[in-house]
């Protein structure tokens, strides 16, 4: 469903500030593959996630989704194939709109407009059995504005929003990070519900390593732009903090953990 190969993105090349951000990076995930991301700031985990996402170009390399080469595709062209939560909760709704009125709108992504009324009885209902998957209560404020909820119901619902199309690549840019952690726990629960109900190829970066292994059915480590720890099935399953690091500590060459990736 991805495949990344041999790809490079250099920022302010040829300057003072120049930063190699991936290097000789090689990935590819399976369709329905749920795969956790770590490393310390500055690995590349985020740009890896802009890159497929076309917020920029990479310098060389191939981006494919699905069987389509998608590297030199614009961002608004990748949106049919891409869902994406940001880690800002503030950043995937439209605050002075209701809940059914931001849900209509991902739905209607990439649809052909109408004049005709907004939202069909068949579709508030629709909207209320997928708000039910969240259990958080949110499908009986249906006609609530979205400005007033939490920051974590509404990353919850920007997850929704980012699923109902059902996209070819799920991409979690570190989506509870903002969030107290009994919150960011509601919100991880609803995301493997909704991975799992309709078998989303997924991938998830968090600086928290438990969280690393507790979800998905794949973990990498990047460090230095690419891919050092690549870990999957009862390996994965069976994997502690200590255990990572020492992997880490083995792949990076480096006797220390990274503090970075420690934060955690």
């Amino acid at each position: 469903m991805l495949k990344l190969e041999n790809v490079w993105k250099t920022f302010n090349p040829g300057t003072i500030n120049e930063k190699v951000a991936l290097q000789r990076l090689n990935l590819e995930m399976k369709e329905g593959d749920f795969v956790t991301v770590i490393g310390g700031n500055g690995a590349g985990k985020s740009t890896m996630l802009n890159a497929i996402a076309g917020v920029f170009g990479v310098d060389s390399g191939t981006i494919t989704i699905d069987g389509v080469d998608v590297t030199n595709l614009p961002e608004y062209k990748r949106a049919k194939y891409i869902g994406r939560v940001f880690q800002d909760p503030m950043m995937g709704t439209a605050a002075t709109m209701q809940i059914e009125e931001n849900l209509a709108l991902a739905a209607r992504r990439g649809k052909s407009r109408t004049l005709r009324s907004g939202i069909t009885k068949a579709e508030r209902e629709e909207y209320i059995e997928q708000l039910k998957i969240l259990d958080l209560g949110l499908e009986n404020r249906m006609t609530a504005k979205v400005g007033l909820l939490s920051g974590g119901q509404r990353q919850a619902l920007t997850l929704l929003m980012a699923t109902l199309q059902r996209p070819k690549l799920l991409l979690l840019d570190e989506h509870t990070a903002a969030l107290d952690p009994k919150t960011a726990a509601k919100v991880l629960s609803a995301t493997q519900r909704i991975v799992e109900k309709d078998n989303l190829t997924t991938m998830m970066i968090t600086h928290n390593m438990r969280d690393a292994i507790a979800y998905g059915n794949r973990l990498i480590m990047m460090y230095e732009g690419h891919v050092i720890i690549d870990v999957s099935g009862e390996e994965k399953k069976h994997l502690t903090v200590e255990q990572l690091l020492n992997l880490f500590s083995q792949a990076s060459g480096s006797d220390e953990a990274d503090d970075k990736l420690l934060l955690s």
